[in-house]
């Protein structure tokens, strides 16, 4: 019934509090789902993960102004996020309480999205990864990997597929 990236963002999201792997499994959905657009759900969602992850790092301008963009976007959203079990005015006031954590530049607090859909947590729950790191945990503030893990991780083939697009576009302008 939902879409495998958005179970697996609700995993890292409520377990581990990988952030940024919220973003990256999102964002891989909603390339293949509607890239042109974005204003969508799904970027909303990627927002809000985006934001926290900033939020952790103590960067609260980014963090401000990525979740700014996740409560405008999601709010025009709601019956879409009910439609894939999340509670829409709860949410925008936990996302909007949270904003006023960052704009008062208050530490990092985990936070929980409204789901409202049972089947939904069963499938969350029955996922290894909660089931190793459990569901409801705060975030560990001591891992260093979970934290910056922009700047950790190995970006070799990121480097290589911009190196290759980099060299067509050279070559066709010759």
């Amino acid at each position: 019934m939902y879409p495998k990236p958005y179970i697996d963002y609700l995993v890292y999201f409520h377990t581990n509090r990988d952030y940024f792997e919220c973003h990256e499994v999102l964002e891989e959905h909603w390339k293949v789902a509607d890239p042109r657009h974005r204003n969508v759900l799904w970027v909303g969602l990627i927002q809000v993960a985006v934001s926290l992850y900033h939020h952790r790092r103590s960067n609260y301008v980014g963090a401000e102004r990525t979740m700014k963009k996740a409560i405008s976007i999601l709010d025009a959203h709601h019956q879409e996020l009910f439609q894939i079990g999340l509670q829409p005015i709860d949410l925008i006031s936990i996302l909007n309480k949270h904003l006023r954590l960052i704009q008062a530049s208050k530490p990092y607090q985990s936070l929980n999205m409204p789901i409202v859909d049972e089947h939904l947590v069963q499938q969350c729950h029955a996922h290894p990864l909660a089931q190793t790191f459990g569901w409801l945990t705060p975030s560990n503030l001591q891992d260093e990997h979970l934290i910056h893990r922009h700047k950790l991780r190995d970006r070799t083939a990121i480097i290589a597929e911009r190196a290759k697009k980099l060299r067509k576009s050279r070559a066709s302008r010759s």
